[in-house]
């Protein structure tokens, strides 16, 4: 049987109806309830709930007590294993992180939370990118991309997930903004990491677009993908340019801007090197080069990074070329391809077709690179 979690954050979205524009904090919450708002979480989990009802013969239902979950369950017609505690009246943040933490131990296949931003920020603090959850839309705050489109979306996709008719995942954003800043009308998005959710974009909310990932977040992101894909042992070339900086900060080395460095067990080699340094650390050893486009131009490789040679690229091997840009930067090219122009004839025609560029956390895009 599937295991299926799921926790509630009985407080969220109170302070929508009477405009307070979230819940965050005891204070916010004391005046909600002042101006005679109402829990609107546990009755969305219950919707999704009664949806999912239709295969409850075939799942283990596992939830926090009372309002975090239990509650939802037991109106939804299920029988659900009932772990943890909360002690106070008004549950917290802590309530809902050691709920996801209970979870994970249990070892569920889905989980699913209802809440807004700020409890999905809870949840990924305690699992980041290592389940599959899913979150029903109950908050007021609702700029990330791991939410149902409405609960009713959020109980067909938690079928066809635990079904197996559904088993493909990706990696979606999680997103909160500054609340006492959207009280004076100021949005101000940030980004905090990605969690795993059922691939399926028609029935899970994109992130909401005056929300859209600023290229400072865009570059982290793709940063973390290719330190989270670096493997043990191998030799990492990190090509000129501020996009590939980004690797080299996210993990915490001296790098060069307009040159070359190398990298192997995430930690520096050697910073600025030439074209004979790289053969010579290379040689005989599996190594890999991270490379960007130059913005307005595509170029990948000769301009400006004439260190990695064709006899370095030979000698590394084209599947181990690893390119990166934001988004932005393949889209300002009008649908113009990559270029190389290495000097050498020979090896552009063999590079050319198409390739990989890592574009962001779990995010790919296959582009056309020509000569």
């Amino acid at each position: 049987m599937k295991k299926l979690g799921l926790i509630v954050n009985p407080v969220a979205g109170m302070g929508g109806r009477v405009g307070l524009k979230g819940t965050d904090g005891a204070e916010i919450l004391k005046k909600a309830r002042q101006l005679g708002a109402k829990a609107e979480s546990p009755s969305r989990a219950t919707e999704t709930l009664k949806i999912i009802s239709r295969i409850k013969d075939r799942i283990e239902m596992i939830t926090y007590p009372g309002r975090m979950g239990e509650e939802a369950c037991r109106k939804a017609g299920f029988l659900p294993t009932v772990i943890g505690a909360f002690e106070k009246d008004d549950t917290t943040a802590d309530d809902t992180r050691a709920g996801a933490r209970r979870m994970m131990a249990a070892g569920v296949d889905l989980l699913l939370f209802a809440g807004g931003d700020g409890t999905a920020r809870d949840i990924y603090e305690i699992i980041g990118e290592n389940a599959t959850v899913l979150g029903i839309p109950a908050g007021v705050k609702m700029h990330s991309g791991v939410y149902a489109v409405t609960p009713k979306h959020a109980g067909l996709l938690s079928m066809s997930f635990l079904e197996g008719r559904l088993l493909d995942t990706r990696l979606a954003e999680v997103m909160d903004i500054d609340e006492e800043a959207f009280r004076q009308g100021i949005v101000s998005a940030k980004l905090f990491g990605y969690m795993r959710v059922p691939d399926n974009r028609t029935q899970i909310q994109s992130v909401k677009a005056g929300a859209s990932i600023t290229v400072a977040e865009s570059l982290k992101a793709i940063a973390a993908e290719v330190v989270a894909q670096m493997e043990a042992d191998i030799f990492y070339l990190i090509g000129p340019g501020s996009t590939t900086r980004s690797v080299m900060e996210f993990l915490g080395l001296k790098n060069t801007l307009l040159g070359v460095d190398i990298v192997r067990n995430q930690k520096l080699v050697a910073n600025d090197v030439t074209e004979e340094v790289i053969l010579k650390t290379t040689a005989g050893k599996k190594a890999k080069v991270v490379v960007t486009a130059i913005g307005g131009q595509g170029l990948v490789f000769g301009r400006g990074n004439q260190q990695i040679s064709p006899r370095v690229l030979r000698q590394i091997g084209k599947g181990n070329i690893i390119i990166i840009a934001t988004k932005e930067k393949l889209i300002a090219l009008g649908g113009r391809p990559l270029l190389v122009d290495t000097g050498d004839e020979a090896l552009n025609q063999d590079l050319r077709g198409y390739v990989r560029v890592t574009t962001g956390r779990g995010q790919y895009i296959m582009y056309k690179l020509d000569d």
